[in-house]
């Protein structure tokens, strides 16, 4: 049986706390997406997602009362990329162009625990190139402090 196109937005809300911070972390999650056989234009709903909780901040930011403005807009998208193939699916390539200019993408490598270090690291160099290709702009760690331990600058470097 096809499987109809059918992507659908959950949010799954979390509240943290670590040494005294509170943090509420809201995951959105989109089930079904590139699940179908035709995946043209699959990731409208999330871009729309994504500007109407920018809309809807703008609105609250615009308003009278900012006393309990609550921000729900997307700030990182974690995409998963299929470790089983030769790189980015057009299906990827045309969601992170599509989105890149809305919110930040941090591309990651899904189930690289069931290849091997050398595949894990040509897969990896694979998709930098085509990114880099498809002029696709990802999120970009940002540079450390230059006070910071040896330690910390290596474990900043390798997470680069």
């Amino acid at each position: 049986e096809r499987i109809t196109q059918t992507v659908e937005i959950t949010k799954h809300v979390v509240d943290i706390e670590e040494k005294g911070v509170k943090l509420r972390l809201t995951i959105v999650d989109t089930p079904g997406f590139g699940d179908a056989v035709n995946n043209t234009e699959c990731w409208k709903p999330v871009a729309d997602y994504i500007d109407q909780q920018f809309e809807q901040y703008f609105r609250d930011e615009s308003g009278l009362n900012r006393k309990n403005i609550q921000d729900n807009r997307v700030h990182c998208c974690i995409y998963f990329i299929s470790p089983f193939g030769h790189g980015l699916r057009p299906l990827d390539v045309e969601f992170m162009r599509a989105l890149h200019q809305r919110v930040n993408i941090v591309p990651v490598l899904a189930k690289a625990d069931t290849l091997t270090p050398d595949e894990v690291e040509r897969m990896k160099n694979k998709i930098r190139e085509e990114i880099d290709h498809y002029g696709i702009r990802i999120y970009q760690f940002p540079e450390c402090d230059s006070d910071e331990d040896e330690e910390f600058k290596l474990q900043d470097q390798a997470l680069k």
